[in-house]
């Protein structure tokens, strides 16, 4: 299989893996054969990359550290819950009748225990599905990754609980701002940015009085958004003033808004979004949070094509726990983009060869 952006997709490509509706039903099954107008929908659906078949890489085995079936529940969960509060605030009511700690505990409990059945993988996070609001994919994506930290790091189950908790429901006071700002497709104006900065208090009344969402998971809500510089918001506090979990969440909070799709811009390779939160390294966010994200996340995530320094162009075939920035390559081209009868390099130990360029577009063979 290849990790192929939509828009590099082409007519008579076929799918690797299926793609899910929001209730949880194939939407496209693998094996479906891509037309103009199927790539078409799936842009507009907000699917960022899909998994192509491709005799030269169809051993490429892709294991994901948390279950298909258990991302599409939390993705309902979310769903289900979010809309509620979207319904209560349209009724003018800020606190809603439905009970979020008994929804989102079990679940969290669920997505804990299959993590932590994966302690040495690398987070490598892909839209499986199509959802009608880039606010319940992204929310299922940051609980995942934090969760994910949060056992890298150490922390007992309970800590797990209440800093996943934080981060699943961590926008839930978006909720509570007009749909027009959370979508429109062009830059906000002053007044505009300042009703939507609103949703980190309205996040931290939601939860607050929540029964079984613990008040640090409220204040996680409350504090995403702030950073150790100061520099943040709603209040500016600064340092250990911020929760270590909401230190945690604003980090991967800011990771996958720029590695997701959205209304207003492109999504960003992981790579790429690495390189922009190292520069806010030790002002912005802890450094030492962001070298352990870095040495958990799939900076060149397996199937994607990417062109080396030699000119040659490949497909990531395997990671490198100890080294995440070289993985394993099978090159396909030769620096004149011709075929080549493939061959893998460890580029952890080949260090003169170097990626270069990613998603590279080259021919896939049926």
């Amino acid at each position: 299989m290849r990790l192929v952006s939509v828009s590099s997709c082409r007519p008579g490509m076929k799918l690797g893996r299926n793609i899910y509706n929001e209730d949880g039903a194939v939407l496209l099954a693998s094996g479906v054969e891509l037309s103009e107008p199927l790539i078409t929908r799936l842009s507009r659906y907000g699917i960022d990359y899909v998994y192509i078949q491709d005799s030269r890489t169809d051993d490429i085995v892709i294991q994901n550290i948390l279950s298909d079936e258990t991302r599409i529940r939390a993705t309902k969960e979310i769903r289900t819950a979010f809309r509620r509060m979207m319904e209560d605030a349209g009724k003018k009511r800020l606190v809603s009748s439905y009970q979020l700690g008994k929804s989102f505990r079990p679940l969290l409990e669920d997505v804990i225990d299959e993590l932590a059945g994966h302690p040495e993988a690398m987070i490598m996070l892909t839209n499986i599905s199509v959802t009608d609001h880039y606010l319940y994919q992204h929310s299922m994506n940051v609980g995942i990754y934090a969760t994910m930290l949060g056992l890298a790091h150490g922390y007992s189950k309970e800590e797990l609980m209440v800093l996943g908790l934080g981060a699943l429901l961590h926008d839930i006071g978006k909720t509570m701002v007009p749909l027009e700002l959370l979508r429109k497709p062009g830059k906000l104006t002053n007044e505009e940015f300042a009703v939507i900065r609103k949703h980190a208090e309205y996040g931290f009344q939601i939860l607050k009085d929540e029964p079984n969402i613990p008040l640090i998971s409220a204040h996680c809500a409350f504090q995403h958004h702030e950073r150790i510089d100061g520099s943040g918001y709603p209040r500016g506090i600064a340092g250990t003033d911020i929760h270590e979990y909401a230190r945690w969440i604003g980090l991967v909070d800011s990771y996958d808004a720029m590695t997701t799709q959205r209304v207003y811009r492109d999504t960003m390779l992981p790579h790429q979004a690495m390189e922009i939160l190292f520069t806010g390294a030790g002002t912005l966010y802890d450094q030492e949070k962001i070298a352990l994200f870095r040495d958990k996340i799939a900076l060149y995530p397996i199937g994607v094509t990417v062109g080396l320094n030699t000119g040659e162009t490949g497909v990531v075939v395997d990671l490198n726990s100890s080294a995440p920035h070289r993985p394993v390559v099978r090159v396909l081209e030769d620096a004149d983009g011709q075929e080549v009868q493939p061959y893998e390099i460890d580029l952890s130990k080949k260090l003169t060869v170097m990626i270069t360029a990613v998603n590279k577009v080259s021919v896939v063979q049926f």
